[in-house]
């Protein structure tokens, strides 16, 4: 029998808990880094490879949330468990502003990737079930534009606070509040619900699957290298666009998973990935090729414009071609994308302090969405 439908009023009251969700855990905890670190570079003299290695502990731990959310018999609700991420994630946000020392940042920022990794993980399988269920999948988009609302919010944030010099302790502690109200506002989402979405019985595509998995690995170390160091990028070569840069990336991620769903929806999904993958790698490549302001303004449009699409259609496709718990098959594609994070920043901050700048780098992590289309796209291995 076919569940009841769903009113959009609750498609998308649903969908903005998720939003708000992901915006705080992700959009502010995990990518706030990105506009404060110029601050913390200047004050607490730290070279790229610390940078990195700081924004590489994030990503660690956020591989260790994925396959921690991967466990088929956690304890509790999950209810609870994304409460409490979303909990672990603001206080770790807020604390880094009272740390000064490598490993102390470090480790913090472990802790609030693992918390972001179970809030996607999550938050993202509750709303997809229960949009699916009620008849509301195209709801997913909203759920999906959180961490660009997150992400252009913390932006406008950080950028005022250091426009009234407060420094990037205050910065960190603002961040951490913006990131209890998005909780607070999530609150609809932290409720029992007994809709769930039956578990599919096929077999599903375990070689495309596979090809979709490989290819979201690529994209995560593709996209992190510009996604992590843009702004100090910015700082060196564009200065008058700095305090824009990152707001740039936020609003453009905003509407964008609308967009390329949009595009899925007539081209195909995977299509849609591929070509955005493409797009992606032309961002990465300008944003150290094409050293002006309006150069570097584009390629943060360029970023910001599909990085979250990219993370929509390789979730949505992934569900497409396995088969079982949702939550199992996000957490695979989770862990996948956290292993790229985790090479990209140590790669491109060790290879800076070699080389001074960040160009080769950032043109091997283009080269890396160039072959995650590849991947996305390349036929079945049965056909």
């Amino acid at each position: 029998m076919h569940p009841a439908a769903m009113t959009r009023s609750h498609a998308a009251t649903l969908s903005c808990a998720g939003l708000a969700t992901l915006a705080g855990a992700i959009g502010v905890g995990r990518f706030v880094y990105t506009p404060i670190l110029p601050a913390m570079v200047e004050d607490l003299g730290l070279t790229a490879g610390a940078a990195g290695f700081i924004a590489s502990a994030n990503y660690a731990g956020y591989l260790a949330g994925a396959l921690g959310a991967a466990r088929p018999q956690l304890p509790g609700h999950r209810h609870a468990w994304l409460a409490a991420a979303l909990l672990v994630s603001a206080i770790t946000t807020g604390a880094s502003g009272l740390l000064s020392d490598v490993p102390s940042l470090a480790v913090i920022r472990f802790l609030g990737g693992a918390a972001s990794a179970f809030a996607l993980i999550f938050a993202s399988a509750m709303v997809l079930d229960r949009l699916a269920a009620g008849g509301r999948p195209a709801f997913s988009a909203l759920h999906f534009a959180g961490v660009g609302v997150g992400i252009a919010a913390s932006a406008i944030l950080v950028s005022v606070l250091a426009a009234n010099q407060i420094g990037w302790r205050g910065q960190w502690f603002a961040s951490g509040a913006l990131a209890v109200v998005a909780l607070i506002v999530a609150a609809p989402l932290l409720r029992p619900n007994a809709t769930t979405v039956p578990t599919r019985s096929s077999s599903g595509d375990s070689h495309r699957l596979v090809d979709i998995v490989l290819a979201y690995g690529l994209f995560g170390f593709g996209y992190v290298i510009t996604a992590t160091f843009l702004v100090a990028i910015v700082r060196n070569e564009a200065a008058a666009v700095e305090p824009v840069i990152w707001a740039i990336v936020g609003l453009t991620a905003a509407p964008s998973v609308a967009i390329w769903a949009w595009l899925g929806r007539h081209i195909g999904n995977v299509q849609a990935f591929a070509l955005a993958c493409v797009c992606e790698a032309i961002g990465v490549a300008f944003s150290v090729l094409w050293l002006s302001a309006s150069g570097i303004a584009l390629a943060a449009a360029l970023l910001g414009g599909t990085f979250m699409g990219i993370t929509a259609l390789g979730l949505i496709v992934a569900r497409e071609r396995a088969a079982g718990d949702p939550r199992r098959v996000l957490a695979a594609m989770t862990a996948a994308f956290g292993v790229g994070q985790i090479i990209g920043p140590l790669f491109a901050g060790v290879l800076r302090d070699a080389l001074g700048s960040f160009t080769a780098p950032s043109l091997v992590a283009a080269a890396a969405l160039v072959l995650a289309a590849a991947l996305a796209v390349r036929p079945s291995h049965d056909s």
